[in-house]
């Protein structure tokens, strides 16, 4: 049938970019953010401190993050909202309140390190108890999806229903511990501290690394906890988009490409963020003289899954999506020699690649 070539066009405004355009915030895209703690930040008025969003290559508009400062001896406006939430407190320490409108309400304290989820749709309010220094937060959040899928931000910051199945008066101590699961699984609200939080070992992924996977306060979004020793480096994989890894200690770089396409570099520090994009191999080395350990929050619950999960110990000799030692290529074990002499660290693959057993 013709159509009149004067018809208007059916798309409609993104409410995602909308909301960014009406909050005037300050945007950080590319690959990587080099130091969470010194990138620069724009005011955010409606939150009451200053901000940025963080819409790294690797989100793909699956999730994103909202950097956050609280003034010295300042606090956040209240808000809610029905999107997700996962908190890391990049510095200071301070205290968050939470409540909804059925009466469950609890507070507690943060410091640097610390890792929390603020329950869906509940009310919060974060405060800086230092008279002295800001305090600043990186927070992943699944609100592109969700305002993208709702198309309503009157909905998604003014809707009156509590999940009280996942915050109620039953569940005012925040900070109590948790339940340990099998496959390394740490079932929590609240976390004091990553860069302490004992971990277990994980064989597969290679180095003699350890491991802790996170579930949090029964969000769909979830963490892990990984180190791996000095003068080591771990196996390639690729998984899904929107996995955000935070440098917790150590030195080194990653390596991040698309299946034959060229290879890219990025080098980190204590920090440091970087975003892996959609089905591009990543590989994380350490050449610093101290163990190396990140902290990913990311899509892949175990209790409340969303997308595809992928076969990430599994070796891709074998459909998966792992690059044993073996099978990558040579000049990877190469260069990461070659950078571990420059830097005076010993090497610690032998025994454990191939070939330097």
């Amino acid at each position: 049938m013709a159509q009149p070539a004067d018809l208007p066009s059916i798309r409609r405004p993104d409410d995602y970019q909308r909301w960014i355009a009406n909050e005037g915030l300050t945007l950080i895209e590319g690959l990587y953010i080099e130091d969470l703690k010194t990138v620069q930040l724009g005011a955010w008025e409606r939150r009451g401190g200053r901000g940025a969003v963080a819409l790294l290559q690797g989100s793909e508009d699956v999730n994103d993050a909202h950097i956050i400062e609280i003034p010295a001896g300042g606090q956040l406006t209240p808000e809610k909202h029905m999107y997700e939430e996962l908190v890391f407190v990049v510095s200071g320490r301070g205290t968050t309140s939470v409540w909804n409108g059925a009466g469950a309400k609890t507070s507690f304290e943060w410091q640097e390190g610390s890792l929390f989820s603020v329950p869906l749709n509940a009310w919060s309010q974060h405060f800086n108890s230092s008279g002295s220094e800001p305090a600043r937060f990186y927070v992943v959040t699944s609100a592109p999806l969700m305002m993208k899928l709702i198309h309503n931000l009157d909905f998604i910051y003014n809707c009156e229903f509590d999940f009280t199945d996942r915050f109620s008066d039953k569940d005012t101590n925040t900070t109590e511990g948790g339940t340990a699961y099998a496959g390394r699984v740490w079932d929590t609200r609240f976390i004091p501290d990553v860069r302490s939080m004992q971990l277990k070992e994980w064989s597969e992924r290679g180095a003699g690394g350890s491991n802790v996977m996170l579930e949090i306060a029964d969000s769909s979004l979830c963490g892990h906890i990984s180190q791996f020793p000095v003068g080591t480096y771990k196996k390639a994989h690729r998984h899904g988009a929107g996995a955000h890894v935070i440098i917790i200690s150590g030195q080194g770089f990653s390596l991040l490409w698309r299946e034959d396409e060229p290879v890219r570099r990025v080098d980190w520090k204590p920090g440091s963020i970087v975003v892996p994009p959609d089905r591009w191999f990543h590989q994380h080395f350490n050449t610093g003289s101290t163990p190396a350990r990140y902290l990913a929050m990311r899509w892949g619950s175990q209790k409340y899954p969303v997308f595809k999960e992928f076969m990430i110990d599994k070796p891709t000799s074998l459909g998966g999506d792992q690059i044993e030692y073996v099978d990558e290529d040579p000049s990877i074990l190469a260069m990461f020699e070659a950078e571990l002499e420059r830097n005076g660290v010993p090497n610690g693959m032998r025994g454990i690649h191939p070939e330097r057993s």
